[in-house]
C-alpha cells in the first residue's frame, strides 16, 4: 500500500510542494516573532502580532470552506500560495527598512493577518484536496507523510535555519520563502487530475455555510472533538505566542539557541509521523488525544517550574511526539466521516471553532505578561502563562476522558 502511495506522480507533486512550502513556514514561524522582538519589548503588542496570524481563522474559516467545495481545490491553492508570495516580498520589504516603534510592529501584525487569511484557504483547501489525491485506504499514510514533511522541513530544518539566515539579516528568511513559494507553485500547476464535478446550482453563500456548522453541530463525536480542540488550541497558541519572550529572558537564548530549541519539538513531530499511525492504531484515536493533551500540560508545567533545560527540552520532544499524535488522529477521522460534498464546508466549520480561539489566546497570554510583569522582574510574569496553560489543560483532560469517544 505503501507503494501504491509513492508511485502516485500526484501525490509526490504534492509532498514536494509541501516541503517547499513548509521549510518556508518554519522560516516565518521564527523570523515574524523575532522581528517583533526587534521592533518593541512590549509583550502586548509581541501577542498582538501571534494573534493578528491566527484571527483570519475565526473570520474566514466559514467563508473558506464553501469556496472550496464550489472550486478546484487546485486553483484556490495556487492562488492562496500566490498570495502569500506576494506578502513574503511585503515581509522581506519591511524587514529591511521598518525602524524600532509602535507603526512598524503594527504594520507587521497587518501582514500577518493578510498571511493568515490566505493560509486559511490554503490550509483548508489542501485538507479538503488530499482525497482526490489518494485513495481512503492511504489517507493515514499519506497524512502522515505529509506531517512528516511540516515537521521535518517547517520545524526541524526552518527554525535553525531561519536562526543563521537572522544572523546575517533579520530579512533573508522572508526573501528564502518567497522562492520556495514560486517553486511549491510550479510543483502544484504540474499536477494532473480529473476534472472537478461541482454541483451546477449552488445555495447561497449563508445556506451554505449553515449546512456545514448544522452537520458539524449534529455529529456528537465531531462537535465535542471540535469544542476540545478550540479548548486546547487557545491554550496552544497563547503557548508559543510568548515563547519567545520566555527562551530570550529565562532560557537566556540568542536566535540561534532559539531556532535550535524549537527543533526539539520538531524531533517529536517527526518520530510522531512515522510512528504515530502505527500508535494511533495500537492504542485508538481517544486515548492518542488524551494522550496529546496529558503531555501538553506536563510540558507547560515544567515551563512554569522553571525547570532545568534539559527537563524543559525533554517535554518539548514528547509534546511534539503527542501532538503529531492528535493531527494524524483528528485530520484523518475528519475525511474519513465528513461526506465529500460537505467535506471542505465541515471541515471549516471545524476549524473555525478549532482554531479560531487560537488568536484570542495569543493575545490573552500576551496581555497576561503585560499585566502581571513589574518595572524590576518580569521572570515571574513569564512562568504565569505556563501555570495557567498547564491548569486549564489538566481540566481539559478530565473532561476528554469521560465525555470524548471516537470509533
Amino acid at each position: 500500500m505503501n507503494g501504491r502511495l509513492w508511485v502516485n506522480r500526484n501525490f509526490r507533486l504534492l509532498f514536494s510542494s509541501a516541503m517547499a512550502t513548509n521549510l518556508g513556514d518554519g522560516l516565518i514561524a521564527v523570523a515574524v516573532p523575532w522581528l517583533a522582538t526587534m521592533l518593541t519589548g512590549d509583550p502586548l503588542l509581541i501577542g498582538l502580532v501571534a494573534a493578528a496570524r491566527h484571527l483570519p481563522w475565526a473570520l474566514f474559516a466559514l467563508p473558506a470552506g464553501v469556496l472550496t467545495d464550489r472550486h478546484d481545490h487546485r486553483r484556490l491553492i495556487l492562488a492562496a500560495d500566490a498570495a502569500r508570495l506576494v506578502l513574503s516580498v511585503a515581509l522581506c520589504g519591511l524587514a529591511l527598512t521598518a525602524p524600532p516603534g509602535t507603526g512598524p510592529v503594527l504594520a507587521l501584525a497587518a501582514l500577518a493577518f493578510l498571511l493568515g487569511s490566505a493560509e486559511v484557504l490554503r490550509d483548508n483547501t489542501a485538507q479538503t484536496f488530499l482525497p482526490d489525491v489518494v485513495d481512503k485506504p492511504q489517507l493515514e499514510r499519506a497524512n502522515g507523510a505529509l506531517w512528516a514533511t511540516e515537521r521535518l522541513a517547517g520545524q526541524l530544518a526552518g527554525p535553525p535555519l531561519a536562526g543563521f539566515l537572522i544572523g546575517l539579516t533579520v530579512a533573508l528568511p522572508f526573501g528564502v520563502q518567497s522562492l520556495l513559494l514560486l517553486l511549491a507553485l510550479a510543483l502544484i500547476g504540474a499536477m494532473r487530475l480529473p476534472p472537478p464535478v461541482h454541483p451546477g446550482h449552488h445555495q447561497p453563500a449563508l445556506a451554505a455555510i449553515r449546512e456545514g456548522l448544522a452537520w458539524l453541530w449534529a455529529n456528537p463525536r465531531l462537535r465535542r472533538l471540535a469544542l476540545v480542540s478550540g479548548a486546547f488550541n487557545f491554550v496552544g497558541y497563547g503557548f508559543f505566542a510568548v515563547f519567545v519572550l520566555y527562551a530570550q529572558e529565562v532560557l537566556g537564548l540568542d536566535v540561534v539557541g532559539y531556532g535550535a530549541f524549537l527543533t526539539l519539538v520538531a524531533c517529536g513531530g517527526l518520530a510522531g509521523s512515522i510512528l504515530g499511525p502505527i500508535v494511533a492504531v495500537r492504542i485508538g484515536p481517544t486515548a492518542s488525544l488524551l494522550l496529546g493533551i496529558a503531555v501538553f500540560s506536563a510540558s507547560s508545567a515544567s515551563l512554569a517550574l522553571q525547570s532545568p533545560i534539559w527537563v524543559v527540552a525533554a517535554f518539548m520532544v514528547a509534546d511534539g511526539f503527542t501532538g503529531m499524535l492528535w493531527d494524524i488522529t483528528v485530520v484523518s477521522y475528519r475525511q474519513r466521516h465528513i461526506p465529500p460534498p460537505l467535506l471542505g464546508r465541515v471541515n471549516s466549520a471545524y476549524r473555525f471553532i478549532g482554531t479560531g480561539p487560537a488568536a484570542l489566546g495569543a493575545f490573552a497570554f500576551g496581555a497576561l505578561v503585560a499585566l502581571a510583569e513589574t518595572p524590576d522582574d518580569r521572570i515571574p510574569a513569564l512562568l504565569l502563562p505556563y501555570a495557567v496553560a498547564s491548569g486549564v489543560t489538566a481540566l481539559l483532560a478530565v473532561y476528554a476522558a469521560f465525555r470524548l469517544r471516537l470509533a
